[in-house]
């Protein structure tokens, strides 16, 4: 479980544990982990590592299958990159967003689908975002990069499928996150309006009225790993409360 320290990660947690899976946290901050881990409960356990790293990404697949001899359902998630316009992000950034959004999540994918496919059974989700349904203009990193990493996900679906394991993505729309108030911070900065206008402004085109909890979110995470989506597989499941304007 990738980002699992807090926000849709830690609630995805949750929803997997409630489900009857033994849960292992991975991210990296050690203290928000162990908090994390001990709200939990049970039996769940934390790894600290940088998951944008691909080469520590294929080592925490090593280390789960270590310490718990298998590994079934796989969450690659990650924080968001900063804001930015495509043409105003430097390079340096589209560097480190490539390892975070794509490199980190295929070197998991690398890593976790052989061992699954040799068990018969395997589910591994992908969080990405809306952004890759409906471009986000003030977001572009996290559209271009999560794009790609969405077109990963459906060419790796395919070369297990047969032996028992899906390849998934949910793509959240707003959800109640640090991270979505640090965005419509942002946007109001550059505005130059209230934080409150921004959020008013940015609710007004959800046709729920509102965003969604991070449960939510989880809950359509724990659907695609559980035994009933076994024929679930290459797809992006858009949670949104409707926002998105793509058939």
């Amino acid at each position: 479980m990738g980002g699992g320290a807090g926000g849709i990660g830690a609630a995805t947690a949750a929803a997997l544990g409630a489900s009857g899976h033994r849960v292992v946290l991975a991210g990296r901050t050690l203290s928000t982990l162990k908090e994390t881990a001990g709200a939990l409960g049970g039996d769940t356990d934390y790894l600290v590592c940088d998951l944008s790293d691909p080469t520590a990404a294929r080592d925490i697949v090593a280390e789960v299958q270590t310490r718990h001899d298998t590994l079934d359902v796989l969450v690659a998630n990650s924080g968001g990159p900063a804001p930015g316009r495509v043409l105003d992000i430097p390079d340096e950034q589209w560097r480190h967003d490539l390892d975070l959004l794509l490199l980190g999540p295929l070197a998991l994918l690398r890593a976790a689908l052989p061992a699954m496919a040799e068990r018969n059974f395997g589910r591994a989700v992908l969080v990405t975002s809306t952004a890759v349904r409906q471009p986000q203009p003030e977001l572009a990193s996290s559209t271009v990069l999560r794009s790609a990493a969405t077109a990963a996900a459906k060419l790796a679906s395919r070369q297990y499928a047969a032996r028992g394991v899906t390849v998934n993505c949910v793509a959240p729309g707003a959800t109640l996150t640090p991270r979505r108030v640090a965005i419509l911070r942002s946007r109001a900065q550059a505005e130059g309006i209230h934080l409150a206008a921004a959020v008013a402004d940015d609710q007004a085109d959800i046709p729920a009225g509102r965003p969604a909890d991070a449960s939510e979110i989880a809950a359509a995470i724990a659907f695609l790993a559980s035994l009933g989506a076994g024929y679930v597989n290459g797809t992006v499941l858009t949670v949104d409360g409707g926002r998105t304007e793509s058939i």
